[in-house]
């Protein structure tokens, strides 16, 4: 798995068993969800390259920097947008595009249904956004569509991963780098991860 970032973080093991508490409530998970975003921002932008521009204080003109290139968050609807608010807050400057999946119940295969992102994702670090990397079937369409469309550095951060997912996206798209939260132990009869957490998105959006 030479394409997979685990971040080993106490914080985020702290998370990631509110996380996995069934008895965990909506409000709860969410805010979890979000301070575990926060440091995967974090990480997925330590390699951002940076250009120096010059800031005043109010005692004198030192060097400052700015972030060199544009980025694109891309969240896999409808789970994905739980990540986004803070990335957002971290990267302020970040447009975001969307794309829908849905999982074929039968076959566990991806159904795209939504596509929206600016133009030009060439000149952009995109960021695919989806909290769980299961099969890696949603997150491979996703990279190859976005791939269609222009883009040229792609990053991916989850929260929970397991191994079928991330080979999954490393025999399809080696160039990508998957940021996780959790690495865990594999997927079940029906394709979930375990001992994951259950439904990402039903559980942040109240749906169970």
């Amino acid at each position: 798995m030479k394409n997979l970032i685990v971040i080993d973080n106490p914080l985020i093991k702290r998370d990631i068993t509110y996380l996995r508490d069934e008895e965990t409530k909506q409000y709860q998970f969410r805010l979890a969800v979000n301070r575990i975003a926060y440091i995967l921002a974090a990480e997925v932008s330590k390699n951002f390259e940076l250009i120096e521009t010059p800031v005043k204080t109010p005692l004198e003109t030192t060097i400052g920097y700015k972030i060199e290139k544009g980025v694109v968050l891309v969240p896999i609807l409808r789970a994905g947008l739980s990540l986004v608010e803070a990335f957002l807050e971290m990267i302020p400057y970040a447009k975001v595009g969307h794309i829908g999946l849905r999982r074929d119940e039968k076959t566990f295969q991806p159904i795209d249904y939504y596509y929206k992102a600016p133009n030009n994702l060439g000149a952009y670090t995109v960021i695919i956004l989806d909290p769980m990397l299961a099969t890696g079937g949603s997150a491979s369409v996703a990279a190859e569509f976005l791939k269609g469309k222009g883009a040229k550095e792609i990053i991916m951060a989850n929260l929970i991963a397991a191994p079928e997912g991330v080979s999954h996206m490393e025999h399809d798209h080696p160039d990508i780098k998957i940021y996780t939260a959790q690495l865990d132990r594999g997927l079940n009869e029906n394709a979930y991860i375990v001992p994951g957490l259950g439904d990402a998105g039903d559980r942040t959006f109240g749906t169970i």
